[in-house]
């Protein structure tokens, strides 16, 4: 496994960010299948990684060596610096700054990263370091550093990027945007949200120009709303980007991702996961970075509407009032068989109005996530199906029972985006553990 985390970068990003990313996802995964089926979405991923790291070289590849000491000042190191150095593209100036971060604390370390993070919010940029922190409890506090070790490279590549990751903007947005809302120095408010805030913040960013999203979220957390109801509605509005989109045009088209697909990178699984992401680090991380966490959630969900195209904001979310009469079925038995139909045949809109109306009628989320995460599973789902099938339960798990099947209707559709590309391994997989 050590090979897995050391992959090089050059022309590998596809590679070696999916790889790592989806070893926790699959390990939760796993946690919610039977016994006898528990080692198949990890045997999937591991399957995967092995066989990509072999094809950029595998081990004369690795680029995690030990970091060269250095002479750096007497006195703590902060994030200021270390992000000076990451602006620079200076690597291994950048990994000796976060190597003496880590040995001050891995808490601190990874405080002090984020703050490099935070300076583009572009999705594998943000959702990697995460991953990886959420790793952690698997394999020990110990390895930290070599797990985000990777986010600094991650950052010194994107810098030689023609224009960098996205935009330039959050570099000076953000601390505007602390400094004029006073959240700097203050802790994490405490008061909670009706529905109708909810609803009404969700609307507020996703149809609102980046930056007024940003200042939207800063505004609700300086009036001392909590970090949870604000991160619920920033991912409710990345949820509308996967209802709303119609799917891949013929230009995007590729091997495994055919027109109208929306699995994969598409703008709303990408979204989404970015917003799953900014609200996880907002949990785990210091208050400072919490607040900068949930603004930049805000800006990315705005960001990616408007930036990759699109009439989202005049667009029809599924599921559609035609397709939701269509349901005649009202037993949890019949819309889980219709919904697994609708699936296997790649019907998208008619699998997220099944889900809907399972969800409207308040029956038991267990029986439909066992069968979504069968999908998860078996379907390649274009490197995304781990990551996505878990930041989809994560967030039914945080957001009240008013809007949390928003979120399965999502997955219902891209389930049936995916299905019929069988994941690399599986079949080999099933044969060894005789499942």
């Amino acid at each position: 496994t050590t090979e897995i985390y050391t992959l090089s970068l050059h022309d590998a990003l596809p590679i070696w960010f999916h790889t790592m990313m989806a070893l926790a996802p699959a390990f939760h995964m796993s946690q919610e299948l039977p016994a006898d089926l528990q080692p198949l979405p990890v045997f999937k991923v591991l399957y995967r990684n092995t066989n990509r790291i072999q094809e950029r070289g595998g081990r004369k590849e690795e680029v995690l060596h030990p970091v060269a000491p250095g002479n750096p000042p007497l006195g703590d190191v902060r994030g200021e610096q270390f992000r000076e150095d990451i602006r620079r593209k200076d690597v291994q100036a950048a990994e000796r700054t976060f190597d003496r971060l880590s040995q001050q604390s891995a808490n601190q370390a990874f405080n002090e990263l984020l703050m490099a993070v935070q300076d583009h919010t572009e999705v594998h940029r943000v959702v990697l370091p995460y991953r990886a922190w959420d790793l952690l409890g698997l394999i020990g506090q110990e390895q930290a550093q070599t797990l985000l070790r990777q986010s600094v490279r991650y950052c010194v590549k994107a810098e030689s990027w023609p224009g960098g990751p996205g935009s330039n903007e959050p570099r000076t947005l953000l601390p505007k945007l602390l400094e004029e809302y006073k959240l700097l120095d203050r802790a994490a408010g405490e008061r909670s949200a009706e529905d109708g805030w909810i609803a009404q913040l969700s609307q507020t960013i996703f149809q609102a120009t980046p930056a007024d999203a940003a200042a939207a979220a800063a505004a609700a957390l300086a009036e001392g709303m909590s970090p949870a109801a604000v991160g619920e509605a920033i991912s409710l509005a990345a949820n509308q980007l996967v209802l709303r989109d119609r799917g891949r045009p013929p230009n995007a088209e590729s091997p495994g991702k055919p027109i109208g697909s929306v699995h994969g990178d598409s703008i709303g699984v990408h979204a989404s996961d970015s917003a799953n992401a900014w609200r996880n680090l907002a949990r785990v991380s210091n208050a400072r970075n919490g607040f900068a966490s949930l603004i930049l959630g805000a800006y990315q969900v705005a960001l990616d509407r408007t930036a990759r195209g699109g009439d989202f904001l005049n667009w029809e979310p599924l599921p559609l009032a035609s397709h939701l009469k269509q349901i005649t079925a009202s037993d949890a038995q019949a819309l889980l068989r219709e919904a697994d139909e609708a699936i296997r045949g790649n019907l998208q809109a008619r699998a997220a109005a099944l889900v809907a109306r399972y969800g409207e009628l308040g029956l038991s989320p267990r029986p439909m996530f066992d069968l979504l995460l069968r999908y998860a599973v078996s379907e390649d789902g274009a490197l995304h199906a781990e990551k996505y099938y878990r930041t989809v339960s994560e967030e039914f798990t945080a957001t009240r029972p008013s809007f949390r099947w928003r979120h399965v209707v999502g997955l219902a559709r891209v389930s049936a985006s995916e299905f019929g590309r069988p994941a690399p391994g599986i079949a080999e997989a099933r044969a060894l553990i005789k499942v």
